[in-house]
């Protein structure tokens, strides 16, 4: 343990807020404030204050558990690696490469992500590996990709935001997902700027809206499409930077004039003169912004509506320019970052493309293998979990619970169940832990060193600060002991900063360039913006890219590229058997899956479990009162919480938060349906009935 306070970051979200460590007489650490970092400045929600809580050994793993005669009993790190290895090299050997999966996490540091990635593919040799970040911001990594050539979640740092003249926040409740952002917004209004929140629910950053539009759930992309034809029907078009900048805003524009606003209305609710005040509001200034969160990409056309969003931002000269342009909010801790180096199914370190055969020939160089030994691009996060049990009969599983967020997610315990072989990395015993033949018991954020990038594309150095329990290695050591076991002697270190060392000349030319990144510069300049690669030797450091698309975008011409899209219905819509709609999302005290997050008094205290958000109108019809128990009951299962009423939600409409297993287990009842290009499944909206319980 260190004698004074460590600069360091928050395990949860991807603000990755600065925090200081400070040891305690208990052995433990404190949190204190770390006012330097900019995201932040100090300010910390209840999830970050209370966040060494899940340090205790009272509430953690410190012991490998091996099953016995079907219960999970304490075994030696010896026993538990070899059972893993002896298990996975069976199932290669009986069944193939492929029939070992990996399965991964947005919140593993990037060197984590990195070794899991290149483990799958050279040590295991198999295809099959996703992550749960593919639940998170895919939908808007492929509309960024499609229109900018480049997915990086803001194109610009957070301190712009207060600077621009109006920001449309679609789909995001960041006063709960990331209180310290919202200082930001704030400041924006208090410079005279302007926020419109697109969202279904009066929540708490609707409240501090000045214009809050509540479409129906998996309407987002009419919505966009209206806003579009009304900036066409008025001439407020940017129709110089359209001709210099941009390209297929012929198509694009055609699409937008089917949606009129009467049209809009019908099909959001949205009515025409919010659209109107929401188009005035937002091309008015000379500068504006557009955010997209979880609510308009978690559908199964979430790809096409972030590219209804971008047209409009493209349309009125808003991206490319400073203190505009077109961002998502990354919501897991390092779901920038674990996507760019390899755990992604179709992705190799850099962002690069594994079926690219320039980009696998960098990489196998870097790795010391032949470009032809790695395995083509493999199943999404969803069709590899479903496919558990069939075709992937071992699973080898890190820093993820998908029996709680996975959608139809009583389907994925069932085919979890039928794995010939689990195995878990955690630091708490989950839901998905619990169901698994080894699980193994790993280091956290204060007790390791790695990197970290957060929802601006700023890297990140996160800092050990205490030793973690005896009994507890890092994941690091993990795949190196795993490895080892099955052949494989070098190249998979245990150093966070000699893996950081090769991801920076595996990423070096990529995308998302690092090679100019080192441990040194992270500490130093609280942070660096990839891309960020190495210069010539008697050149000064590359100062890193806070912002994005200034001069060009990251397309063969540097032109951005309008999408075509229409409008069409989600998956799964009313009807007379299942006729409300049902959204999910997340409350300020848990956090994702809530598998550390419900471990802790404090929030629990705040929020102790699931509810049922619905309007008074519905609530009469059922003859529910609050608190009352309700089940929500979808095509896939059954859930039941009690009802919390409030005029705040539209009356189509139930809400449900997603951080609690057990009979209240809001993704029993989500829809799996797939975005045809981010595979995606459709978390934001499904049909489903209301009925009351007995008591």
């Amino acid at each position: 343990m260190q004698n004074s306070a460590t600069p360091t970051h928050c395990p949860y979200c991807a603000l990755q807020c600065g925090m200081n460590l400070t040891p305690v007489p208990d052995g433990g650490v404190e949190v204190t404030e770390r006012a330097d970092f900019p995201v932040n400045r100090g300010a910390l929600c209840g999830k970050g204050r209370t966040a060494p809580a899940v340090l205790s050994s009272s509430v953690r793993l410190t012991s490998p558990l091996v099953r016995s005669g079907g219960t999970l009993v304490p075994a030696t790190w010896d026993e538990a690696l070899d059972r893993i290895a002896g298990e996975l090299l069976r199932t290669r050997t009986e069944h193939g490469p492929d029939a070992c999966g990996v399965f991964g996490g947005g919140g593993l540091t990037n060197e984590k992500a990195y070794t899991l990635g290149k483990f799958a593919r050279v040590v295991l040799g198999t295809s099959q590996i996703d992550y749960n970040g593919r639940f998170c911001m895919s939908s808007a990594a492929a509309g960024g990709i499609k229109a900018f050539g480049l997915d990086r979640g803001l194109p610009f740092p957070l301190e712009d935001i207060p600077k621009t003249g109006c920001v449309i926040l679609v789909g995001s409740n960041l006063a709960e997902t990331m209180p310290p952002s919202l200082r930001f917004f704030t400041e924006l209004k208090e410079n005279g700027g302007t926020l419109i929140v697109v969202d279904p629910r009066r929540t708490k950053t609707a409240d501090q809206a000045d214009l809050h539009l509540m479409p129906r759930p998996g309407t987002d992309l009419a919505l966009a499409l209206g806003l579009l034809h009304l900036i066409v029907a008025e001439g407020r078009v940017d129709e110089a930077y359209v001709a210099e900048r941009t390209a297929g805003w012929e198509d694009a524009r055609a699409a937008a004039m089917a949606h009129w606003p009467e049209y809009v209305e019908r099909i959001t609710g949205v009515p025409v003169p919010q659209l109107r005040e929401a188009v005035r509001m937002f091309c008015e200034p000379e500068a504006a912004m557009v955010l997209t969160a979880r609510g308009p990409e978690q559908q199964s056309k979430g790809t096409d509506t972030v590219g209804a969003w971008i047209n409009l931002c493209l349309a009125t000269g808003r991206a490319g320019r400073p203190l505009s342009g077109y961002g998502c909010l990354t919501g897991q801790g390092n779901g920038q970052g674990g996507r760019e180096h390899g755990q992604k199914a179709d992705q190799l370190p850099g962002y690069r493309k594994l079926d690219d055969p320039a980009a696998r020939r960098h990489v196998a160089e870097v790795w010391g293998v032949d470009p032809d030994s790695l395995p083509g691009p493999g199943r999404s996060a969803y069709e590899l979990l479903d496919a558990l049990g069939t075709d992937i009969r071992s699973l080898l599983l890190m820093g993820s619970n998908p029996v709680v967020s996975a959608p139809a997610a009583a389907h994925i315990e069932e085919r979890i169940k039928s794995l010939d072989f689990l195995a878990v990395c955690d630091v708490v015993l989950s839901e998905t832990a619990a169901l698994a033949d080894v699980v193994l018991p790993v280091t956290q954020w204060a007790e390791e060193t790695g990197t970290t990038t957060n929802l601006e594309g700023r890297v990140l150095l996160r800092r050990q600060a205490i030793t973690a329990p005896d009994g507890v290695r890092s994941d690091l050591e993990v795949m190196h002991e795993l490895a080892d076991r099955l052949g494989v002697e070098k190249g998979f270190p245990t150093d966070p900063e000699e893996v950081f060392e090769e991801l920076r000349r595996a990423s070096a030319g990529g995308a998302a360039d690092y090679s100019g990144i080192t441990y040194r510069r992270l500490a130093e300049e609280n942070g660096v913006f990839w891309p960020c690669p190495t210069q010539d030797a008697g050149e000064a450091e590359h100062p890193g890219t806070p912002r994005l698309f200034l001069d060009r975008f990251a397309t063969d011409d540097g032109r951005a590229r309008f999408v075509p899209v229409s409008h069409r219905a989600s998956a799964e819509e009313p009807d007379d058997e299942y006729p409300v709609l049902l959204t999910t999302g997340r409350v300020v005290a848990q956090y994702q899956s809530g598998a550390q997050t419900r471990r802790v008094d404090e929030l629990n205290a705040a929020a102790p479990g699931p509810f049922v958000e619905l309007h008074p109108r519905l609530a009469a019809r059922l003859g529910a009162a609050e608190g009352d128990p309700v089940a929500v009951v979808s095509r896939r299962g059954r859930a039941v919480a009690p009802a919390r009423i409030t005029t705040g939600i539209r009356p189509d409409t139930v809400f449900m938060p997603f951080h609690w297993p057990g009979e209240g287990r809001a993704n029993t009842l989500t829809n799996p349906a797939l975005d045809p290009t981010s595979r995606m499944p459709e978390f934001k909206t499904c049909a489903v009935r209301v009925e009351t319980v007995e008591s």
